[in-house]
């Protein structure tokens, strides 16, 4: 099947780099150090990332972070989960600027 987002650049990614090397080692470092465990475990990143991934609907990284969390000890309901908490928050950020509409239509008088 053709589609616009190909499953195969996913394991390619690192061949951004052919565009400029030294901008792509550096986002590749610093991608590496966000990653890393810290304040964060491996587990509650890749969820993050896995919540953030459907936010900006990005299907390469839905791929890479359902996997992810998969690998990092997350279960389906901990994933489902996550994904609520990205969907609820952009639904909220979509009402709270129904308050900019409200003013528009107070100053229009309508």
């Amino acid at each position: 099947m053709d589609t616009y987002y190909k499953p195969e650049h996913l394991p390619n990614f690192g061949n951004i780099a052919e565009g400029n090397p030294e901008l792509a080692e550096k986002f590749f470092a610093y991608y590496g150090a966000v990653f890393a465990e810290g304040a964060l475990s491996a587990r509650e990143k890749a969820l993050i990332a896995l919540a953030v991934a459907h936010t900006v609907q990005c299907p390469y990284c839905i791929d890479a972070y359902s996997k992810e969390s998969l690998q990092q000890g997350a279960d389906l309901e901990q994933m489902t989960e996550a994904i609520h908490v990205a969907t609820a928050i952009r639904g909220g950020a979509s009402l709270i600027h129904g308050l900019q509409m409200l003013d528009q239509v107070n100053q229009l008088g309508m």
